[in-house]
């Protein structure tokens, strides 16, 4: 069976994750909102996908860190309920995750001003973490379809990650890395689209790779069939 080669072959990454403190810290609302507003990208990134990044195997709704403090510490149970349901999915850059945030704070303080009054002990404190990536590459390296799942299937779940997720969100690439070569290099628009609608917050990692995997394959067996016939 001779495959359809991509225009460029795709080259798998994989991440290293450090976890830096900012120093920063918020007892106010207003305070949080305030370093919402002016902390870097990487900030916004931890506190909303870390959970994704340390617990691959498991697969409760992944916590919301300003949800969960705003709920939970300064006992704003409404908007911290409001938090936790922006789906972070949804957002093609970390700018415009932020902004999210900060409308819902913002509203959530123009509606109820005795907001303003609620401080966290101080050993209750948001303190921001930056997370800080390296990324490297693999040597995994597909030119055609069949490759591609040989590699999808072989390569680690920090590779996954990256490409599934942070180089969507945080690289800002609009899409994951999967389905963007899927469609431009080897024209599997279908294909590509099925991989970009995956909820991950409804399985693991693992869970993640055999789902891509039997559509891989399924689209392996119609190529396949096409040249039996």
């Amino acid at each position: 069976m001779t495959l359809p080669e991509a225009r460029t072959p795709f080259q798998f990454y994989t991440r290293l994750s450090l976890c830096e403190l900012t120093g920063l810290r918020a007892v106010t609302l207003s305070q949080l909102l305030k370093f919402l507003q002016t902390l870097p990208g990487s900030v916004i990134f931890h506190h909303t996908h870390h959970y994704l990044q340390e617990h691959q195997y498991l697969t409760p709704e992944p916590p919301n860190d300003f949800a969960s403090w705003v709920g939970e510490v300064l006992g704003e149970k409404k908007l911290g309920e409001e938090l936790a349901g922006v789906n972070t999915v949804a957002f093609p850059t970390i700018r415009a995750l932020r902004e999210r945030l900060i409308g819902s704070i913002e509203r959530s303080l123009r509606a109820h001003p005795f907001s303003y009054l609620r401080f966290a002990k101080p050993e209750e404190a948001f303190h921001f973490v930056k997370s800080v990536s390296v990324i490297l590459p693999t040597p995994y390296r597909a030119k055609d379809l069949k490759e591609f799942a040989e590699c999808v299937e072989a390569t680690t779940l920090d590779s996954l990650y990256f490409h599934l997720f942070e180089a969507r969100l945080r690289l800002e690439r609009g899409r994951n890395d999967f389905s963007a070569w899927l469609e431009e290099d080897l024209s599997e628009a279908a294909s590509a689209q099925a991989i970009a609608s995956l909820d991950p917050y409804t399985h693991t990692m693992e869970e993640l790779r055999q789902i891509i995997l039997r559509l891989l394959h399924r689209r392996l067996e119609a190529f396949q069939g096409a040249v039996v016939q």
